[in-house]
């Protein structure tokens, strides 16, 4: 398999194990809260189907996507919260089938892009593997939120290292949304995946050190978990501010979440 490949069947068993997961909940359990304000655990799975549905026009339209996109230039937040809307009177039963879909579609989609080529993406085009990073990363960040609203844990394995990489990748992202000029410097990351294999990336020598847990670090890096309730550990001045502004994602940082908001068991 091709690393392409392998990101596409992770991205696909992530959706699968979540689909599991909200596949058997009734129609208060949809509508149930999750951390994320305001969005419940039907919000969370509209917003993974428009983000699907996003890149694999991405990857097979650009024009379409162009048109699809144009809002968010000037106000990236409002446009992806406005974009729920075309999903709000869905039932249970549609919206799971739409997310369905878009999920089906985005793999062929972003495998079909000729090698080389970069796919057209809201600030910047990207890789289709990079792409596809992202997409396991909105599995991730949005599955916890559903997770925590039903009180539960979704396994976690080896596929991790496809956000940790778009973590390290995208370091500057919470400087950038707070107006802050990221460091010039290097940071070291040595994360530790479920199995226990390491995982390093940046400098050997660098001063800046980050190490931890990769689920630690991708519920740091997404904010789904705050940095006192995570095994992710900061070595140097700059590490260490960056542990309390860690976002892997464009936009907002958001509130984040507070200090022992989640019981242990769910870290």
């Amino acid at each position: 398999m091709t690393d392409l490949e392998i990101v596409l069947a992770d991205l696909t068993a992530d959706g699968e194990q979540l689909d599991r997961l909200v596949a058997g909940l009734d129609a208060d359990q949809w509508k149930l809260p999750t951390p994320a304000p305001g969005w419940t655990v039907a919000d969370q799975i509209a917003h993974l189907a428009f983000i699907f549905r996003l890149a694999g026009t991405a990857a097979s339209d650009a024009e379409a996507f162009k048109a699809m996109t144009a809002k968010a230039q000037e106000n990236f937040d409002g446009a992806v919260n406005a974009a729920l809307k075309d999903y709000e009177n869905d039932t249970p039963e549609v919206l799971l089938a739409r997310w369905r879909a878009e999920r089906e579609a985005v793999v062929p989609a972003l495998a079909a892009v000729p090698a080389g080529q970069v796919v057209p993406w809201l600030v910047n085009p990207l890789p289709p593997i990079v792409l596809a990073c992202a997409g396991i990363m909105e599995q991730f960040a949005h599955g916890q939120d559903i997770a925590d609203a039903l009180g539960v844990e979704l396994e976690r394995t080896d596929s991790l290292r496809h956000l940790v990489v778009f973590a390290v990748l995208t370091r500057d992202f919470g400087y950038l949304a707070r107006g802050l000029t990221p460091p010039a410097a290097e940071f070291r990351f040595e994360i530790t995946g479920p199995s226990g294999e390491l995982w390093a990336y940046g400098p050997e020598d660098a001063e800046q050190r980050v190490s931890g847990p990769a689920t630690d670090f991708c519920l740091l890096a997404t904010r789904r978990r705050h940095r006192d309730d995570l095994a992710v550990t900061a070595v140097g001045d700059e590490a260490d501010r960056w542990l309390d502004i860690a976002q892997c994602y464009r936009g907002p940082a958001g509130a984040g979440r507070t200090p022992g908001q989640f019981a242990p068991a769910l870290r």
